[in-house]
């Protein structure tokens, strides 16, 4: 029994390190933040979907997870978004939950991700 709960208790640790309390940003509003150059992104999808094609001055996250405090901004405030590839992926939380973890307060979703900023053909960039 106390081998039960201490499982549980972990996978319960693990599970609320992964809670970001992320508020969802909107695709209109993403763009007004990347006009004003005021937003760091976290592309979640993974080094491939990244190739093939991100929102334009997205981070990789899957390359960056292990670098990511020389990547973000060094305002603790700064907008940070975080997305993955649409409303039903989860992959976001591991970069919002990293970004948090660092210290940043102001991370956000992009709920829509990347198949919704292709479908509000919105601008997209390849990787290098």
């Amino acid at each position: 029994m106390k081998k039960i709960l201490a499982v549980l208790v972990a996978a319960l640790s693990m599970t609320a390190a992964m809670a970001v309390d992320a508020p969802d940003i909107s695709i209109t509003d993403l763009q007004a933040a990347i006009a004003a150059k005021t937003v760091t992104l976290l592309d979640a999808n993974g080094t491939d979907s990244w190739q093939e094609g991100h929102i334009p001055g997205a981070i990789d996250f899957a390359t960056q997870k292990d670098k990511l405090a020389k990547v973000l901004p060094q305002d603790k405030g700064a907008l940070i978004v975080a997305y993955c590839g649409g409303p039903k992926c989860g992959a976001y939380k591991a970069a919002a939950a990293a970004a948090a973890k660092l210290g940043y307060t102001n991370v956000k979703h992009l709920s829509a991700g990347i198949h919704g900023w292709k479908g509000a053909k919105a601008t997209v960039e390849k990787g290098s």
